[in-house]
């Protein structure tokens, strides 16, 4: 008998997912073009950069293949920057996810991935690209703000390419450790106002995968726990509103009785 899965990915699942993550590495070998479920990999030419996904660039860097490359996020100065803006500039929400990638077109005019058609035209109607497909742990990401797999791929990273990190190891784990706690206070701090922001909703932008799966059993406890309390005291409201109605009615009959003399 197969046991209920609870509501939503896994932490463990989550991690799984983050692999498809794409990433920069610096080959230091030639390797063809390798066909993969996604797509053909680009062929590996040292020492041009290229994208591959998560996992596989971890292979080529335990058989010393390739060299990966820090997504500019995960540089110090980034997050410093990052958790500046948490706990100074706006202590109440989280940090911005990264904006929608643009490219030029034809006439060198900026425009989104998902306004652009394969002819570089600038008109709607391409594929829209959401994560793992946008380069949100690249070489190109923009810094200051966190991916929506920050959190695990930063770990992968410190565990098996620490000797690739733009600064020691240990710096880079202590800013993410005070991220984290950082961004966990302000988690479990929302779920204060489920009640009164638009009845049980609360406010995720610019929160991890691995956030939310790690919160989830929390903040659904803390929904569920108010939902259970107001529909109490709605109870409890219609019966002090059905005795106060069955006590005005008795009062009447009482008045009636005494101005007939009985």
């Amino acid at each position: 008998m197969a046991l209920p899965q609870p509501p939503g990915l896994t932490p463990s699942e989550v991690a799984f997912m983050c692999e498809m993550e794409l990433v920069t590495v610096v080959p230091r070998q030639r390797l063809e073009s390798i066909k993969l479920l996604s797509g053909e990999t680009p062929a590996l030419r040292p020492p041009h950069r290229a994208s591959l996904p998560l996992w596989l660039a971890l292979l080529l860097k335990k058989q010393r293949r390739a060299n990966i490359v820090p997504p500019p996020w995960l540089h110090p100065a980034s997050l410093a920057e990052i958790i500046h803006h948490e706990t100074v500039a706006d202590p109440t929400s989280f940090s911005p996810p990264p904006p929608p990638p643009a490219r030029a077109d034809a006439r060198g005019v900026a425009h989104r991935y998902n306004n652009i058609d394969s002819s570089g035209g600038g008109k709607s109607g391409a594929a829209v690209l959401s994560p793992p497909f946008l380069p949100g742990c690249t070489a190109e990401a923009p810094a200051g703000h966190l991916p929506y797999h920050w959190l695990e791929v930063a770990e992968v990273l410190l565990a098996h390419a620490a000797d690739d990190m733009p600064a020691p190891a240990g710096e880079v784990r202590g800013l993410l450790r005070d991220l984290v706690e950082v961004r966990a206070a302000k988690m479990r701090a929302s779920t204060a106002h489920v009640e009164s922001f638009g009845g049980g909703v609360v406010n995720v932008r610019g929160v991890g995968a691995m956030e939310l799966a790690e919160s989830r059993g929390f903040v659904l406890g803390v929904v569920d726990g108010v939902r259970r309390l107001g529909a109490s005291a709605e109870a409890v409201r219609r019966e002090e509103e059905e005795e106060g109605r069955m006590g005005g009615g008795g009062a009447a009959d009482e008045e009636s009785d005494e101005e007939m003399g009985f």
